[in-house]
């Protein structure tokens, strides 16, 4: 079979407006945005604060609803969704990091890991082996019994990314992933998200202000104002 000569695209906006009204003033966040994410690349969405960044990403993880233009992901318009297929779409095929890991405390690193797989109906063993597995991957073999009081800022980063992909989710969205990291152990940490995250079928999308992992980029997407200002290849990959 022939190859296509381009990379298809896993998330597609079209004309997105977003706003939000308090009851005396309407305040516009996203001024019609249009823009693509492709599949088998880890892209980056930079901006200052207040520019629509996150505002963006929860739209296109269906957390929240665009007031104008339209999302598809893999194929599907989440603009057509009914709420009810939105829950499930996000259970399905979404996965989210944090800044905040939001780590269960009183839950060992494996049953952390476990949580979206527990939620979705699977048996307690067969998720925490699952979650086992992911740990393993992201290099916490040894951290699998431990509290989150027990490991590192960047060991308790790796469970949350553990918790997001171990349901293998084709669409991953973080927020601001590397904050609170050191340099080194942020890098380590995007390095081992791109390994596990990144497929031909897959696609993951960073919120960040952290120019230390530019390198690590297919694709900047940059954005001002409520709008896509630049988007394309960095000069550091």
């Amino acid at each position: 079979m022939a190859m296509s000569n381009s990379t298809p695209n896993a998330v597609v906006c079209s004309g997105l407006v977003k706003e939000f009204n308090d009851g005396s003033q309407t305040l516009q966040v996203l001024r019609g945005i249009d823009t693509h994410f492709a599949s088998g690349q880890l892209s980056l969405l930079v901006g200052p604060s207040g520019c629509g960044k996150t505002t963006l990403i929860s739209i296109i993880a269906g957390t929240l609803s665009a007031t104008q233009g339209e999302v598809s992901v893999f194929g599907q318009s989440l603009t057509a969704m009914t709420r009810s297929q939105l829950v499930r779409f996000r259970r399905e095929t979404v996965g989210f990091i944090f800044q905040q890991f939001n780590l269960l405390p009183t839950l060992t690193a494996a049953e952390n890991a476990s949580v979206a797989l527990a939620a979705a109906g699977m048996k307690k063993r067969l998720a925490i082996e699952r979650a086992s597995d992911m740990l393993n991957r992201l290099g916490l073999g040894d951290h699998l019994k431990k509290l989150p009081s027990q490991l590192s800022g960047g060991q308790q980063q790796r469970v949350a990314i553990a918790r997001a992909l171990v349901h293998e989710p084709r669409l991953v969205v973080c927020d601001e992933p590397t904050a609170a990291l050191d340099a080194k152990t942020g890098h380590t940490v995007m390095e081992l998200l791109r390994e596990v995250a990144v497929a031909k079928d897959r696609a993951c999308i960073v919120v960040t202000h952290d120019s230390r992992i530019f390198d690590l980029a297919d694709r900047i997407v940059q954005m001002e104002d409520g709008k896509v200002s630049d988007a394309g290849v960095p000069d550091t990959h």
